[in-house]
């Protein structure tokens, strides 16, 4: 019998396999140990190499986006425009900085999975325990765990006492899981494998003794680990279509400077240095050197505000894509419900209650539900009963109320508050004489309590049909089946409640003991939905953007909390389970019409992720597990929760929710669409401007007249107004219905069709009305050097006006919102209006950049002839606006 075969999961004849590598009481000898691990390698993980700081931050200039950037700086000062290029180069710098310190040290996913395995075992070797490392463990060990004890390896489970694991970060549990030595189903999903403790999950309650079936790359956590590596980094949409704007942009300019130089030789006969100097205007003119620049730090100051919503960006360019959003994927317990368990119904003989309030504070009401008879006082007995039979606390701390405890029992004792009830004065009053632990073996626990009138009671709860079947006769002829399946139905987990008084009394108890007893009632309990995630979700669906709900929970439940939140119109479910029968095809035919996936392992969440971003969907993917890293890095926008959060999803996700709120989400997509905003006015408001001065030079040369601007004046108004006016488009807050929009696909060009014409149209204006000023100063008698310093003058406050303009993309400018600006447009205006007037009457500056001073009715026409510019172009947004840029 090969050690393979032996250790599956689900053997059912594990002790077979155990007599036939020695016995239970025995463990594995030392030979039988050393060999093993020779052929099966050390328990751990496999170790990323740690990365040099400087190559780490080298590492932060290898983007698209940063190659644009240090191209534009190069070509700036080719162009002796040392001044812009060490600008740009300084927003790298400060850019590489941000990113190096935001992603902090070099803790990859597999790190962060890595720092889940405790350090030490207990096992049985040669019959005897010992305390062995951890890595050193192999398949056939027989473990011993505990309360607080790390689980060291996959365990099949040989004998278990109240064994409760933690296995959150691995199934998306909220609840412990309950374990026991009874092998589960061979077909049993990853959080049923009620017989198996994982690698990695945390033991809080009782102990057991398990069998190592899995080591290192093989566990569960092993498994997640060689996903991870298989998934290959994801390139937003933004950085695709800046890398194409980019080879296309220069591949023009490059282009048509040639064509223009060889015209300017050849067809008009220029010099070639003149020739040269001209083209090198042309290309000062047509280069947006400042445009990726203005682009990052939009990005950037994205970043910073999204931070104050809560939610922390690792990757500057996930900003934009968050923008362009159109899938949600969300964990439910914690992100869509507030992760605190709350009763909500108590069913007994006579009727039904409800219970209001929120959490565990203990404010709220009990009272009878539609359709029990009125006049039915509240059971006082089935309360007392949760709130004895209970070991939690309630705790209060800068007024949140938090349970110390299981949190359904919490539950229990945030009930007893609202029905009036002092928990500690009834504690005090039934003090408890023994009890009967809860174990995953019978399902209930009970407690022995000595009343006021000396009598002795045994109060219990657990699982319904374990409490039922204690009870007497008389309560099975009560339909209490069909009330738990209708409370089941709503998403609601149930606990049974019964009382057992004894005719005389007892210091302790028995399970023999607890026969007959009486039957209190039921109570179900829910994760409530937080009502702001109600609320994002709302505004998600009005946005276009679907919820997917991705969860380890059961359908029922998971269902009717995507109900209760109005996740979609008739929540559809899809279970594990079912996804493992569908091939990739079928799946991506299925994963758009359904809302809830349920049971969902870590290979599940990976293939939804991929069948969704088939259909082109940007997808963002929230997770807190381990067993989310690799469809967190999958998505186009991985999520991680940064409170309960583990540091594997952290490292694999482009964000992280402070607040671990699905609000914050929505939020930060709101921001997103916000930058990619800013970011299309930003090109809307530069390349006109940068194509107008070129248009102006090449009619020059194309036509033979002297240049209406000289290559240090295009410097100029390039430096000027890039880093002024260029620059507060990225401070705009967002537009009126910004969440209302549909999302963009993600092959949405970055220049649309409707840009390409503004572009075209606005840099033919601002030619139009260059040549108006230069042929009309000259022809009033001016002369080259004052007409062009009209020219400069007009094409600054040109675009200022197509400033006022482009700052709203889907509404009229001409609004006083409009008229007034934001801070940072005032502040940019002074800016400009100052530095354009020593530009003109400063004799420094006008022997630097051969100018000469201009009279009030000079600049009155100028400034006249703006603002008509902005009316046309007002007009022109009216005609086009039903199109979408």
């Amino acid at each position: 019998m090969t050690p393979t075969k032996v250790y599956e999961w689900h053997a059912l004849d594990i002790l077979d396999a155990l007599e036939a590598q020695n016995s239970q009481a025995e463990g594995l000898n030392e030979d039988t140990a050393r060999d093993r691990l020779a052929e099966y390698g050390p328990n751990s993980l496999p170790e990323t190499r740690s990365t040099h700081p400087l190559l780490r931050f080298l590492e932060q200039f290898n983007n698209p986006l940063i190659y644009f950037l240090l191209a534009a700086s190069v070509v700036t000062f080719l162009l002796d425009h040392a001044i812009d290029a060490a600008v740009i180069l300084l927003v790298v710098l400060v850019n590489a900085v941000v990113g190096f310190v935001q992603e902090g040290r070099a803790e990859t996913a597999l790190q962060g999975m890595s720092s889940l395995i405790s350090q030490h075992a207990i096992v049985l070797r040669d019959g005897e325990k010992r305390d062995i490392d951890v890595a050193d463990l192999v398949p056939g060990d027989v473990v011993l765990i505990e309360a607080g004890d790390r689980v060291p390896a996959d365990l099949r489970i040989l004998r278990a006492r109240g064994l409760a694991i933690e296995e959150a970060a691995l199934t998306g549990e909220s609840l412990a899981a309950e374990k026991q030595q009874e092998p589960a189903s061979i077909a049993a999903p990853l959080g049923d494998r009620s017989s198996m403790a994982f690698s990695g999950m945390l033991v809080v309650r009782g102990q057991a003794t398990g069998l190592v079936v899995n080591t290192g790359i093989s566990t569960e956590i092993g498994k997640i680990s060689g996903m991870l590596q298989q998934v290959p980094p994801l390139v937003t949409p933004l950085l695709q279509q800046i890398n194409s704007f980019a080879r296309l942009l220069t591949f023009v300019i490059l282009g048509f400077g040639a064509a223009l130089f060889a015209f300017a030789v050849l067809i008009r006969g220029f010099d070639p240095t003149e020739a040269l100097i001209a083209v090198v205007a042309v290309a000062v003119g047509a280069i947006p050197e400042g445009l990726p620049a203005v682009i990052t730090i939009t990005l950037a100051i994205g970043v910073q505000r999204m931070a104050s919503r809560r939610a922390v960006i690792r990757k500057l360019p996930a900003v934009e894509s968050l923008g362009a959003t159109s899938v949600i994927c969300s964990d439910k317990t914690g992100t869509l419900t507030r992760n605190e368990m709350k009763v909500v119904r108590l069913i007994t003989a006579e009727g039904e209650f409800g219970a209001s309030g929120v959490g565990y504070a203990p404010e709220g009401t009990v009272m009878p539900m539609r359709g029990t008879l009125a006049g039915i006082d509240v059971p006082d007995a089935l309360i007392r009963c949760g709130a004895l039979c209970n070991d939690a606390r309630l705790t209060q701390q800068d007024g949140q109320w938090s349970v110390a405890g299981d949190p359904m029992e919490g539950a229990l004792l945030a009930l007893a508050a609202k029905a009036e009830t002092d928990t500690e004065r009834l504690r005090g009053e039934w003090p408890r004489l023994d009890q009967i632990p809860f174990d995953a073996s019978y399902r209930y626990m009970a407690t022995l309590h000595r009343g006021p009138d000396e009598e002795h009671v045994v109060y219990i709860k657990g699982a319904p049909e374990a409490v039922l079947a204690l009870c007497e006769e008389t309560a099975q002829e009560i339909e209490w089946s069909g009330r738990v399946e209708r409370a089941a139905a709503q998403g609601e987990r149930l606990l049974g409640f019964a009382m057992l008084r004894l005719e005389r009394p007892r210091e302790r108890i028995t399970h023999a003991d607890l026969k007959n007893a009486r039957m209190l009632g039921l109570m179900g309990f829910v994760d409530p939905p937080r009502e702001e995630a109600k609320r994002a979700i709302a505004e998600c669906r009005s946005a276009g953007i679907a919820i997917k709900m991705i969860t380890g929970d059961h359908a029922a439940t998971a269902v009717a909390i995507a109900g209760q939140l109005n996740l979609a119109d008739n929540p559809q479910a899809l279970t594990g389970t079912e996804i493992e029968a569908l091939d990739d095809d079928e799946l991506a035919r299925r994963v758009e019409q359904v809302s809830v996936f349920a049971r969902a392992s870590p290979e599940h969440k990976l293939r939804i992720v991929r069948a969704l971003q088939s259909h082109g969907h940007i997808v963002a993917m929230t997770g807190d597990g381990v067993n989310d890293a690799p469809s967190l890095k999958q998505a186009d926008v991985g999520t991680a929760m940064g409170v309960a959060g583990t540091e594997a999803a952290r490292e694999a996700s482009e964000m992280v929710l402070l607040d671990d709120n699905f609000a914050s989400i929505v939020a930060a997509v709101r921001e997103g669409r916000t930058v990619y905003d800013n970011i299309r006015k930003v090109i809307a408001w530069t390349l006109p401007t940068s194509g107008g001065e070129a248009v102006v030079i090449v009619l020059a040369i194309l036509a033979g007249f002297a240049l209406p601007m000289t290559a240090t004046q295009i410097l100029w108004i390039n430096l000027v107004t890039t880093v002024t006016l260029g620059l507060v488009l990225a401070f705009e807050p967002p537009e009126p219905g910004v969440m209302e929009r549909p999302p963009r696909r993600r092959d949405t060009p970055l220049l649309t069709p409707l840009l390409v014409w503004r572009v075209a149209l606005v840099s033919a204006l601002f030619a139009a009305v260059s040549l108006l000023i230069f042929f009309g100063a000259q022809s009033q008698g001016a002369s080259v050097e004052k007409a062009r310093t009209m020219v400069v003058n007009m094409l600054v406050v040109a675009e200022i006006a197509y400033l006022f303009n482009v700052r709203f993309l889907h509404m009229r400018s001409l609004t006083l919102r409009g008229a007034l600006g934001t801070r940072p447009v005032l502040v940019a205006l002074a800016i400009v209006i100052v530095a354009q007037i020593a530009f003109t009457y400063l004799p420094f500056l006008q022997l630097v950049f051969e100018t000469e001073s201009l009279t009030i009715g000079e600049g009155a026409i100028i400034i006249v002839i703006g603002f008509i510019l902005l009316l046309l172009l007002e007009a022109e947004k009216r005609i086009t606006r039903r199109y979408a840029m």
